[in-house]
């Protein structure tokens, strides 16, 4: 999160951390993956590390996206075609018209999920967009410094002829508003689709055993389902425009009485513009809980835990059995769809309000 902010995250860097979410960085077009503890030891004695080449793979999105999809939307539903081993061995370059149009907050939350699909990064060619984002941060070049910066910057992209190991195409309008179903990112379907009977990475034991898990049964939709919790937050969707959207969307409604919702700063930057700007005020007033900045009901930290058997929409980037407490049931969506579904106390279609 601060990486960014702070202008420390410039593109043509390779930047690695103990935490497999570094990923995100690879939205300003670096290098950027999540290392092991014993190699952050290598990495601070001597700025190296001892890795095998991953492979390459280009997925590329076009077209223009409905309204209310997102970019957690885009990145859910490539995992659910995909799945949650479809990047393994490879590194991700996204490109496509409808991901040169995201913003870069939209960009960082698909980066951000690279490592859900197995891949070791995710990464997208700089451009005005970012060259703009980075301009006037605290650690980011001043003056010339810039105008050099941004000039070698702007060489960093996949030449015409370059050669993928794999390719993928998607069009932007085939994407709707996705939820999760299971206990993995790929298990992932359309608002509108039914769960499937398979699942493609799966053998038939371990899916039906997530489908017991989340109380669900194949043929089953989503669509009005009763949720209990609601987490808008994470490394994934809780940067300032996702606050902001929540926000705009909330203002005036009321929290279902069903409902536990919290909204968590992904950082004490993100908290503090928020305050600033009057968010805080709009969620609070709305039946949210404005929370400390951090990772909370993201991984069940702290006593930010779902209870056994409750279901929680929830707008981070894992759904693994017991992630968000011992029993949680965890469906990953958008803020949008989170915010719609902390509003009606079940999952709705965002289409409809829009």
């Amino acid at each position: 999160m601060i990486g960014p902010e702070l202008g420390v995250t410039q593109p043509g860097m390779t930047i690695v951390c103990g935490d497999s979410h570094t990923s995100t960085h690879g939205a300003f077009g670096t290098i950027a993956f999540g290392i092991g503890t014993s190699q952050v030891e290598q990495v601070l004695a001597t700025q190296c590390l001892l890795l095998s080449r991953p492979k390459k793979m280009r997925i590329n999105v076009d077209g223009e996206l409905q309204k209310g999809v997102l970019s957690k939307d885009i990145i859910l539903y490539i995992i659910s075609q995909l799945t949650a081993a479809g990047g393994t061995g490879y590194f991700i370059e996204y490109a496509g018209s409808a991901i040169r149009n995201l913003s870069m907050e939209g960009r960082m939350t698909i980066c951000n999920m690279s490592i859900e699909m197995g891949a070791r990064g995710g990464m997208i060619a700089p451009d005005q967009i970012t060259f703009d984002y980075v301009e006037g941060r605290e650690f980011a070049p001043k003056g010339t410094d810039f105008d050099q910066a941004k000039a070698y910057w702007s060489t960093l992209y996949s030449d015409n002829d370059a050669v993928f190991d794999k390719e993928y195409h998607y069009r932007a309008e085939e994407i709707e508003p996705m939820l999760t179903y299971g206990t993995n990112p790929g298990m992932g379907i359309r608002i509108n689709d039914a769960i499937p009977t398979v699942s493609g990475d799966q053998g038939e034991a371990s899916f039906k055993k997530a489908l017991n898990y989340m109380g669900l049964s194949s043929g089953d939709k989503l669509l009005g389902h009763p949720i209990d919790y609601v987490f808008i937050g994470s490394c994934t969707n809780s940067r300032i425009e996702d606050l902001r959207l929540v926000a705009e969307f909330v203002k005036g409604k009321k929290v279902a009485e069903n409902v536990n919702a919290m909204v968590v700063p992904g950082s004490q930057q993100v908290r503090n513009q928020a305050r600033s700007e009057g968010l805080d005020q709009i969620l609070t007033e709305a039946g949210f809980d404005f929370r400390e900045a951090g990772c909370s009901a993201c991984l069940g930290m702290n006593e930010d835990k779902v209870p056994s058997g409750q279901y929680c929409v929830s707008t981070s980037n894992r759904n693994f059995e017991g992630r968000q407490g011992p029993g949680a049931r965890t469906i990953l969506a958008s803020p949008l769809m989170a915010a719609a579904t902390a509003i009606e106390g079940k999952i709705v279609d965002i289409r409809k309000y829009l």
